[in-house]
């Protein structure tokens, strides 16, 4: 294990000292991978994605936090084309360390001044167990918010691919 120093930023005002903080190594499934099952509260209640999935294809993607610019426009435009993934067999579902109460206070946002309803669940992972499993909490950025990654996860609950920014 890496052990990180941190400084504060001269704009805070507690203590100069640096900060021993222990990083832990950054743990992504692999493409080839067996998913990383998972039970987590939605705003569409608590699901199990391997209950949830059912056969079906899944993107699992994460976001840092509700009512930001950038995750509202990926939200929307999932919602917008919800009919194409459908089609197509494929589940959607998010993921923020945000709170249920949240997600759905930004998807009531988003409905009435974008006009789009999110159809799919958004993943409340307040503990970051789920954002653990899948790397999505980057080290030395953040020990909370989780980074803009991407999984393709197919009917056999295999990671096909991903995308990581």
């Amino acid at each position: 294990m890496t052990q990180a120093v941190l400084t504060p930023s001269a704009t805070q005002t507690h203590s100069t000292e640096p900060l021993n903080v222990e990083a832990k190594a950054l743990q992504i499934p692999r493409i080839g991978d067996l998913a990383p099952d998972f039970t987590a509260p939605t705003t569409h209640g608590e699901i199990t994605l391997s209950n949830w999935q059912a056969g079906d294809w899944v993107i699992l993607f994460s976001h840092p936090a509700d009512f930001t610019p950038v995750c509202s426009t990926e939200l929307t435009e999932f919602g917008r084309r919800i009919e194409e993934f459908r089609a197509r067999k494929t589940k959607l579902i998010g993921l923020s360390v945000d709170s249920v109460h949240s997600h759905l206070a930004w998807t009531q946002n988003l409905a009435k001044i974008l006009g789009v309803r999110i159809p799919y669940p958004l993943i409340a992972d307040l503990s970051t167990e789920v954002a653990q499993k899948y790397g999505m909490i980057h080290p030395g950025a953040s020990t909370t918010v989780t980074v803009r990654t991407l999984f393709l996860i197919d009917p056999k609950r295999i990671v096909r691919a991903i995308i990581y920014y």
